[in-house]
């Protein structure tokens, strides 16, 4: 089972709109393999972060599949990710927006400005 894992597994990503599927490279199907070698399924926040970068260097490179091609091909998930929706309710966001647009980045972060 591991063995078809290793040489054709895929990464199943939680989404609001449903799960989507990544196809990592052979030594990235190993790393996975190891980090869900315990688990079928784990959230983003427990991931390390070169395992973080695993996984956005896979989303940067569009490495979706098809859900034609996962039941076509019936390739073994090796591990599902969790990433929850991040929310912002619309009271933090007129304040942050307030914050940010009224005093400028530089004088928040504490510069100053050249006269």
């Amino acid at each position: 089972m591991w063995i078809d894992k290793l040489r054709s597994g895929v990464l199943e990503l939680e989404t609001p709109i449903g799960p989507r599927y990544l196809e990592p490279n052979f030594l990235g199907r190993a790393r996975l393999l190891w980090t869900f070698r315990n688990f079928t399924s784990l959230p983003h926040q427990v991931l390390r972060p070169s395992e973080v970068r695993l996984i956005d260097g896979l989303l940067n490179e569009n490495r979706f599949l098809s859900g034609s091609a996962i039941n076509a091909h019936d390739r073994p998930v090796i591990g599902r990710v969790e990433r929850p929706l991040i929310r912002l309710q619309s009271d933090e966001f007129s304040t942050e927006k307030q914050r940010v647009g009224t005093s400028g980045l530089a004088a928040e972060d504490g510069f100053e400005r050249a006269a």
